[in-house]
């Protein structure tokens, strides 16, 4: 089981051994905001406060004597605007990482609300149209499940139980395919249900109208979900002994190219140099020898022509390799990458 502090996380996609992903808002002090964390508003009313408070919190295990605390002092996520407006949906995304198959935890405590009382997560999160939900209602005593899909909710499901105000309840979901499972005070909430509309999708958190609320010890145990530019190294990579190195590249919203799927798990994430650049922006090949290395970048593009990625491909040389017999044996490699990809979400 691999254990990361989701502050400290690097790409994952590489592999689909199972990970856990902790959200320790603990590293952080009093009033900051989380960074991989987006502020969503849905609805009406002024925007959410989202940052880190100071709150009691129990233990998460029972104390093993009588003169253990029964409470700790740490630092917490909150949400503490109290607009009154009713439909009024603040929401905070994590946007580091898509989940596909996971179980996400948090405990949460709602604190206060005038008009709501309403605390929970949203799951295969897709925009702020397109999402599930979880929520607990304190005035109301329930948890409802329910999605958003165009921004229209549907029915809401979900049974009557106590959810009081000032304590802390434990809300988990478990996604496998179709099947969710949702738990409330570490029980089952209701059967399994099963659902196609979202498959995949951004965890967070979510609160209503006035709602002030507290969320603590949250947790993602996840299957990474592999991109099908990694799918393609690693098919290509197993067939073909010489490549030394390969690695696909796309150009990040500040242009600069970035490794999206490589050989070595380790470079997923590293910037490009001036090559890669080069060929994502103008077409242009590069040519690099090294010793017994021959290395080469040359650009992808969709079926329209436009450039939407770099592909370096690094491979044992022979003796007597001229630049254009290295450029031939690249090209097939490349060649082979291009008939998989005929748009730029065909590397996603």
């Amino acid at each position: 089981m691999r254990m990361l502090n989701w502050l400290m996380f690097s790409a994952l996609a590489f592999t689909t051994s199972a990970a856990e992903l902790h959200f320790n808002f603990t590293d952080w002090s009093a009033g900051a905001i989380p960074t991989n964390f987006q502020s969503v508003l849905v609805g009406d009313g002024a925007p959410a406060v989202w940052n880190v408070v100071l709150a009691d919190v129990p233990p998460l295990l029972a104390p093993l004597t009588d003169k253990a605390l029964d409470v700790a002092r740490h630092a917490v996520l909150a949400q503490t605007s109290a607009d009154l407006s009713d439909e009024r949906f603040p929401m905070l995304i994590y946007t580091g990482e898509k989940f596909r198959n996971f179980k996400f935890t948090t405990r949460f405590k709602i604190v206060s609300g005038i008009t709501e009382q309403m605390a929970g997560i949203v799951f295969r999160y897709q925009n702020a149209s397109n999402y599930y939900v979880i929520r607990a209602n304190a005035l109301a005593n329930n948890v409802r499940f329910y999605k958003v899909v165009d921004g229209q909710r549907s029915d809401p499901l979900g049974p009557d139980v106590p959810v009081a105000a000032n304590v802390w309840h434990a809300l988990g979901v478990a996604c496998e395919g179709n099947q969710i499972n949702i738990t409330y005070d570490d029980k089952p909430l209701m059967p399994t249900l099963g659902d196609n509309t979202f498959t995949e999708g951004l965890l967070g958190f979510r609160t209503k109208s006035d709602t002030v609320a507290y969320f603590s010890d949250a947790e993602v145990d996840y299957t990474p979900i592999i991109p099908a530019a990694q799918v393609i190294v690693n098919r290509i990579v197993e067939k073909q002994t010489r490549i030394l190195g390969l690695r696909i590249y796309t150009a990040q919203t500040n242009g600069t190219p970035q490794v999206i799927a490589s050989m070595d798990p380790a470079e997923i994430g590293k910037e490009g140099t001036e090559a890669e650049a080069g060929a994502i922006t103008n077409g242009t090949v590069y040519f690099g020898r090294e010793k017994g290395v021959v290395v080469m970048t040359l650009p992808l593009h969709d079926r329209n022509g436009d450039y939407i990625g770099a592909v370096r491909v690094r491979l044992k040389s022979f003796f007597g390799e001229t630049q254009d017999t290295a450029l031939t044996r690249a090209r097939s490699i490349v060649n082979q990458i291009q008939t998989q990809v005929t748009a730029a979400k065909d590397l996603e």
